[in-house]
């Protein structure tokens, strides 16, 4: 896996167990020239940690090609966004840190043990380091086995997916926070948020949405109010802006609103929509291609 780089790919495509999601951005700008949605036959993405995802890659396949077809690629390179539930995102703090890059790897890596399913040594790991008072890692890890799945069905459509994010840190592209912001981006199977304050990720958090439905704007303060309490104690500090993405937008968030006290944004503006794909629903392609 890798971070993002400026003015990197100027293709994003996320995929989700619902849909194929593409945008095009200008060739020496984040401005998006074009986007389309393509929906997936149910079942053919099923996200997981450690599971098979692509039950029927050729469906993927075929969604990625029709999408990729519409907005019209110029190159080959791509931002591949994956579902929350298929990479584990953690946020590690270390009171030092070796120079050398293996070195450094082999500790990181170490206190993933805990926090991964699956076998440490078979995960696909990328990191950035963050130093300050502390130094803090945000590390994403992949089973490598998961995303050989994902890979090869880009691959497969003649794509070269050298940045790979999940949805979250793809949507965090979107943000540029001094005050303490949080970020909720849902889709069918998760609830994932995410508290940014002078543009450092302090705490995120995925859930599963039960039932596998988009929770209402009642569970979603139920989802919430225990992280922002929790950052309040442990960061002495209150979040000041919401913003939200994927399946729900500000106009469906009254009840957040009401009950933190908290203005509720979008993510990205409606105006990137069409008739066919919400702007709410762009958040991670717009984030992946922010300059």
């Amino acid at each position: 896996m890798a971070r993002k780089n400026n003015l990197g790919p100027r293709i994003a495509c996320e995929l989700t167990a619902q849909r194929v999601i593409v945008a095009r951005a200008a060739d020496n700008s984040s401005a998006i020239e074009t986007s389309t949605v393509r929906s997936l036959p149910a079942g053919a993405l099923v996200p997981s940690l450690t599971e098979t995802n692509l039950k029927d890659s050729s469906a993927v396949e075929q969604g990625i090609r029709d999408a990729i077809n519409i907005v019209g690629a110029k190159h080959r390179d791509v931002v591949a966004i994956l579902p929350d539930t298929a990479v584990r995102v953690a946020l590690l703090d270390f009171e030092s840190l070796p120079g050398k890059q293996d070195e450094a790897d082999a500790v990181v890596r170490f206190r993933l043990k805990k926090a991964l399913p699956f076998d440490v040594d078979q995960a696909a790991i990328s990191y950035e380091v963050r130093r300050t008072n502390t130094i803090r890692v945000i590390v994403a890890a992949v089973s490598k086995s998961v995303l050989g799945e994902y890979e090869a069905v880009f691959h497969s459509c003649g794509l070269a997916p050298g940045v790979v994010l999940p949805s979250i840190l793809a949507c965090l592209g979107n943000v540029t926070a001094t005050e303490p912001t949080l970020v909720i981006k849902v889709d069918v199977t998760t609830t994932t948020f995410a508290i940014v304050a002078d543009n450092d990720l302090l705490l995120l958090r995925t859930l599963e949405n039960t039932g596998s439905q988009v929770p209402a704007s009642t569970q979603l303060v139920e989802d919430v109010f225990p992280s922002l309490i929790f950052f309040q104690d442990t960061y002495n500090m209150k979040v000041a802006n919401i913003l939200v993405g994927g399946l729900v937008d500000a106009e469906h968030c009254g009840e957040l609103e009401s009950q933190t006290d908290v203005k509720v944004n979008d993510l990205v503006s409606a105006t990137l929509g069409s008739n066919s794909l919400p702007g709410s629903m762009m958040a991670g392609v717009v984030g992946a291609l922010a300059g």
